[in-house]
């Protein structure tokens, strides 16, 4: 990617979006970036701009990192409104959920804006080192024209499917297995370390068994062993994802039950008992790192 001077715009310099937009500066295209937080969020070596009008203006992509889909959908209606704007599409890294992703898709088509869903997972050391896993989907045109883009962002990167929603059915997918390997280690680690184990023999023995997961092997050693807590991904952020996915469940529960012909609905049995371990830790303690439901379980 080195020498390519295309133009691409970002939208939210949070520690995940701020790592991703530095990816595309260090891959060469000259990046133009926002935040609602102000200019000091701008990585080295992008031009920071004034407002979302501003970045739509010089831009032929524009990439979103954003918080929920609430956000994304005000954004992209703000490129929407923009009379004259340059960019022609826009790539959301963000976990705004299917439904949200169905309609942001739907008004930028409307204006004729092609819109690639593109969460990713892997935390903000993986965006930083390139590993983080970027799940896209959306037309083959619209996919086609935000490549470089996308390999700007990551080296691991896998289309998922041909329309907006699917990408993000398969993130929060992946965040609840997260979110409830990660509470049901915090209790299992509570129970053994009460009962007089040690939580590093433990863990290493764990690693070693069927009982591995990505809590046993990362989380736990590197952020919970350690009491470092420092993951980079809020309590209050998996709770918002958990709470997408079983609402995706429901919806897709309640489209099954009206088809007759339709295969047996998804089971949110599960997901329910961990939306609600989520919900009472988000609650508990906003804004958290995730890894501190370990203490949370551990003294409930």
């Amino acid at each position: 990617m080195a020498g390519t001077r295309a133009t691409v715009g970002f939208v939210g310099l949070g520690s995940m979006g701020g790592a991703l937009a530095a990816n595309l500066v260090a891959a060469g295209f000259d990046v133009v970036a926002h935040d609602a937080a102000g200019p000091d969020r701008v990585p080295v070596g992008a031009v920071g701009a004034a407002d979302v009008a501003e970045v739509a203006g010089r831009a032929d992509t524009v990439v979103f990192s954003l918080p929920d889909g609430a956000v994304s959908e005000q954004v992209a209606g703000e490129i929407i409104a923009l009379a004259g704007r340059r960019a022609a599409y826009v790539v959301d890294t963000s976990t705004v959920g299917v439904a949200a992703a169905r309609r942001i898709a739907g008004r930028l088509a409307g204006a004729g804006v092609g819109y690639v869903d593109a969460p990713v997972s892997g935390g903000v050391a993986g965006a930083r080192a390139r590993t983080i896993a970027v799940m896209f989907a959306g037309s083959d045109a619209d996919c086609a024209a935000v490549t470089p883009v996308l390999a700007g962002l990551s080296d691991r990167r896998t289309r998922v499917g041909d329309e907006p929603g699917l990408a993000q059915a398969l993130k929060l997918a992946n965040n609840f297995l997260s979110a409830t390997a990660l509470a049901a280690t915090s209790e299992a680690i509570a129970f053994g370390t009460s009962a007089g184990l040690d939580m590093a023999t433990m863990l290493d023995v764990l690693n070693g068994a069927s009982g591995r997961s990505s809590a046993t092997a990362d989380k736990f050693p590197n952020h919970v062993l350690t009491e470092r807590y420092a993951a980079g991904f809020t309590n209050s952020l998996m709770a918002k994802d958990v709470a997408l996915y079983l609402a995706a469940v429901q919806e897709r529960d309640g489209a099954v039950r009206s088809s007759p012909n339709s295969p047996n609905s998804p089971n949110s049995r599960i997901g329910a008992v961990t939306a609600s371990v989520w919900e009472r830790f988000a609650a508990a303690a906003p804004g958290a790192d995730f890894t501190r439901i370990y203490p949370f379980v551990k003294g409930t």
